[in-house]
């Protein structure tokens, strides 16, 4: 299920190059917050991938809800 949530986040992102700063800007659209810049699309794409991974573990230590994502849905039960 992780791994599904992470995988629709990174095909809904989005990239831009940013010829000022002469990088690549990725976001994921529905992970507020998500975001990553590298070199080329490939480098940022990574990164982005890597910040998906931690805005998931950081949400659930927080206890946050999580919006769907491309028909994913994350959600956890507490186990005893």
């Amino acid at each position: 299920m992780l791994t599904q949530y992470i995988e629709a986040a990174m095909r809904r992102a989005e990239y831009e190059w940013l010829a000022d700063d002469q990088v690549y800007y990725g976001r994921s659209i529905d992970l507020r917050g998500a975001w990553a810049t590298g070199n080329t699309q490939e480098a940022c794409a990574e990164e982005l991938r890597e910040v998906v991974e931690d805005w998931v573990m950081l949400g659930l230590r927080a206890g946050d809800t999580f919006p769907v994502v491309d028909g994913v849905e994350l959600k956890f039960r507490e186990v005893s």
